[in-house]
């Protein structure tokens, strides 16, 4: 969840005298701690120390906890984006003996992620005696990338590992 809040907040201040700013950002001047909390209290807000190492150290009046759900309010956000820039890779399968209708589902689904900007791992599975045959698979890859040349480009080029033939696309920068 969110970060501990490291403020100190109304009898937890410990400095004799502080700068007062108000909610607004208004700059009310240096108060000794008693006048200040007085102030704040008048206000029905809490006094909240912002900046501890400043001397004076400079306290905010505010509702502590509207400030505190805006931070939290803040950070969510902001792992919302990072999450939005990160690139994915989407994970295609398929077999060498693919049907005309399945393929160009398959190949439809693979120009989707690349277009949504992520990275496309195609796998094809190789079933009995296909195996001694890589050939079927290496057509399966040609044509896929053929397919895509204008939107993608090889990024681990195609090879057979165990029962699987293995190749990464990724999208072109426009």
């Amino acid at each position: 969840m969110a970060k501990d809040f490291n403020y100190r907040v109304n009898r937890q201040i410990r400095a004799k005298k502080v700068r007062v700013v108000d909610s607004n950002g208004k700059q009310l001047g240096i108060f000794d701690l008693e006048e200040a909390l007085k102030l704040a209290k008048e206000r029905g807000l809490d006094l909240v120390e912002v900046a501890p190492n400043a001397n004076p150290p400079v306290c905010k009046i505010l509702d502590f906890g509207k400030f505190k759900y805006e931070l939290k309010k803040k950070e969510r956000l902001s792992r919302k984006k990072q999450r939005e820039h990160q690139i994915e890779v989407k994970e295609v399968k398929m077999t060498t003996r693919i049907e005309e209708h399945d393929f160009q589902v398959k190949l439809k689904n693979i120009k989707e992620f690349l277009e949504d900007g992520d990275k496309v791992k195609v796998r094809i599975r190789f079933r009995g005696r296909e195996n001694i045959k890589p050939e079927l698979g290496e057509r399966v890859a040609k044509r896929i990338i053929e397919e895509l040349s204008q939107i993608a480009k090889v990024e681990v080029p195609p090879k057979k590992e165990g029962i699987f033939m293995i190749f990464v696309l990724a999208p072109k920068k426009k």
